[in-house]
């Protein structure tokens, strides 16, 4: 699986990295919504949160969803702009004006997109020119809750109002809070802009990616750039451009904007790729897959203590020894295991490392 954008014809010039705040603004709000994504933020968004005036904290609930369950396209509005190669604004307020720039329809496409009412990357009719789009749409926010019920029919009643309600929000948000870390983070989103953008006209499009992320790379032969991602999606630059929009606070997301007729935009955390670099989709089933196995669990068990053989494997488990090895070459494909050679032995153990990477509770289990 794996989000894809096709870029022929891409000219080196139309390829832009530029910090974006209102970008950055929604993953400040993302941050203080879901703190558990984040780590490294509670800290802040605790204080953040101690501090804030409570008519904004229940503001803040009131459209949580646009950034907590989903990373709304409205806090990116340049990419939806005519010509698809607008650059995201200087400054807070120059990216609310982006903002009123983009159609009512569009404004409510992106509003509505956490309803998953309207198809993202093939582009349909708007809810606010269809019956039938329009009916879907609020069901589905109905399903979701009756603040997200409330939200979509304010929106399709009167989309300038709630455009209007956006752009206080986002105002009230920048003096309570939003400022300061801006004033802290902007140097360093510009840092990394320049970085990637000498990458990219020293070494080119493929160097620039991968200095992006290690699940983001350029299949040359294709024409495309190829995200991996748990989800499917396809874009194309066309005749705009792409842009590359580092975030300060979005760790661990990896945000790709492929949606019908915008400019793509890839919104990656700032700095080096992670020293370890995180499995693939195809790597993470691969070990899911292995790991889900009552067998291999019990085998899993004992290798987390010590290394063993084969046939020690094969002894303890009551089974014969090429069952044994079947269910260790699994585990070893999925790269849960290490193995090593004493004499005419092969020694096999569990990488710990590994498992616990993909979750505490099943290393507690096994090693309970």
């Amino acid at each position: 699986m794996s989000v894809r954008i096709d870029i022929t014809g891409l000219r080196p010039e139309r390829i832009a990295v530029v910090p974006s705040p209102l970008a950055e603004l929604g993953m400040a709000l993302h941050a203080l919504s879901e703190p558990g994504h984040h780590p490294d933020l509670q800290g802040w968004a605790t204080g953040v949160t101690a501090r804030l005036d409570p008519h904004l904290a229940d503001r803040m609930c009131e459209a949580d969803f646009l950034w907590r369950t989903t990373f709304s396209d409205l806090f990116m509005p340049y990419a939806g702009l005519p010509g698809r190669d607008t650059l995201p604004g200087a400054g807070l307020a120059e990216e609310l004006d982006l903002l009123d720039r983009l159609s009512d329809e569009q404004f409510v496409n992106a509003a509505l997109e956490f309803t998953c009412a309207l198809p993202y990357s093939t582009g349909g009719a708007s809810a606010l020119a269809d019956a039938a789009v329009r009916r879907r749409a609020l069901d589905l926010a109905a399903a979701r809750g009756p603040r997200q019920l409330r939200f979509g029919e304010r929106l399709l009643a009167d989309p300038p109002r709630i455009r209007e309600w956006l752009r206080r929000f986002a105002l009230d948000c920048d003096e309570a809070f939003f400022a300061q870390i801006w004033a802290r983070v902007s140097h360093q989103l510009a840092a990394d802009a320049r970085h990637k953008t000498e990458l990219l006209r020293r070494k080119g499009l493929a160097e620039a990616l991968a200095a992006v992320s290690s699940a983001v790379a350029l299949d040359e032969a294709a024409g495309q750039i190829v995200v991996d991602k748990l989800g499917e999606g396809r874009s194309s630059t066309g005749d705009g451009g792409l842009l590359l929009v580092p975030t300060s606070l979005g760790r661990p997301h990896l945000l790709v904007l492929h949606r019908h007729g915008w400019q793509p935009v890839l919104h990656y955390p700032a700095g080096s790729p992670e020293p370890d670099a995180p499995p693939s989709v195809e790597q993470l089933t691969l070990r899911m897959t292995a790991l889900s196995h009552p067998v291999r669990m019990r085998i899993c068990r004992h290798l987390a203590r010590s290394a063993y053989t084969t046939g020690e494997l094969a002894q303890v488990h009551g089974m014969t020894a090429p069952e044994i090895s079947r269910h260790l070459g699994v585990l070893k494909k999925a790269g849960l295991l290490t193995t090593r050679r004493r004499g005419r032995y092969v020694l096999h153990q569990l990488d710990v490392t590994v498992v616990a990477r993909l979750g505490s509770d099943f290393l507690e289990g096994i090693l309970r």
